[in-house]
């Protein structure tokens, strides 16, 4: 989910994170994923109606394919999910846990805006 964090993109806490930047906000429509790939991670990107911004891994552990982020942005009982477009199972955009398949999850990523830009925190 979203922080407006502004430490410096590398933190040097016990549970320091590299933060990359994706994009800038203005480039993620509401209710549209898009993708990026920091090495050899994708992460799939989500900026929801209300505002919020949401990172998982951008495979879906089902099929192997790279899509969640092509996949359908919506809503189970008030948690913000992600259908991917080969099963159609529902991920949280939340915790990436598959709400259609007990056991199943995605990664999650921590993101955040900074002047303006879309970071990941990546270990």
């Amino acid at each position: 989910m979203t922080t407006t964090d502004e430490r410096p993109a590398t933190d040097t806490t016990p549970t320091a994170r590299r933060w990359e930047t994706a994009c800038p906000l203005e480039r993620l429509q509401p209710e549209r994923g898009v993708a990026a790939l920091f090495g050899e991670e994708q992460v799939a990107i989500f900026r929801t109606h209300g505002g919020e911004l949401y990172a998982l891994g951008n495979v879906d552990p089902r099929s192997g394919a790279a899509v969640l982020s092509r996949g359908i942005v919506g809503d189970r009982g008030g948690e913000p999910t992600v259908a991917s477009p080969v099963y159609k199972e529902s991920f949280s955009l939340v915790d990436g846990r598959c709400l259609d398949a007990r056991g199943v999850s995605v990664p999650v990523y921590p993101v955040r805006l900074h002047d303006g830009l879309v970071q990941i925190g990546l270990r």
